[in-house]
């Protein structure tokens, strides 16, 4: 995939997030895996916080996953068949210069429609791209939002 490669260079001239939402029936939820660059996200929490946090660095501040959550809780609404869902943070890790984060959602009743807003460092940058793909029940759907688009729907 071309994200994911582009993704993995060092220094990087465009501004893109890639969120990843798999529907698990068994588990009644939806899992969603976020993909983005550490020194993007860092600048926002230094604009938005006013302090550094060295985001997946050694000296990592220790409540930078606090942050991270009320962060992403902020920039990311996803109501599912309708109903306004939280992310739940179950952690995260690095690859490279990417920050990889780790949620889910509940999602009880299956998934027919799936609205999701995300205005992820959009207040840093107007060229800002944030990647929905959602695979639910084997069908793959993708959305693009940038600070024209903030929001989408996908149904299933």
């Amino acid at each position: 995939m071309l994200v994911s490669a582009c993704l993995a260079m060092g220094v990087h001239k465009y501004y893109v997030a890639v969120f990843q939402l798999n529907y698990v029936p068994a588990k009644k939820e939806m899992q969603m895996t976020s993909r983005i660059f550490i020194d993007d996200l860092e600048a926002a929490f230094v604009k938005k916080y006013k302090k550094k946090f060295y985001l997946g660095a050694a000296n990592e501040v220790t409540d930078a996953n606090e942050y991270l959550e009320k962060y992403f809780a902020e920039k990311v609404h996803v109501k599912i068949n309708g109903k306004e869902k939280a992310l739940k943070f179950l952690g995260k890790e690095t690859e490279e210069d990417i920050l990889i984060c780790y949620f889910t959602l509940p999602a009880e009743n299956g998934i027919k429609q799936f609205n999701v807003s995300n205005t992820m460092l959009l207040e840093l940058y107007d060229e800002q791209q944030n990647i929905i793909h959602a695979n639910v029940k084997g069908k793959k759907k993708s959305l693009l939002l940038t600070n024209d688009t903030t929001a989408g729907v996908l149904e299933f």
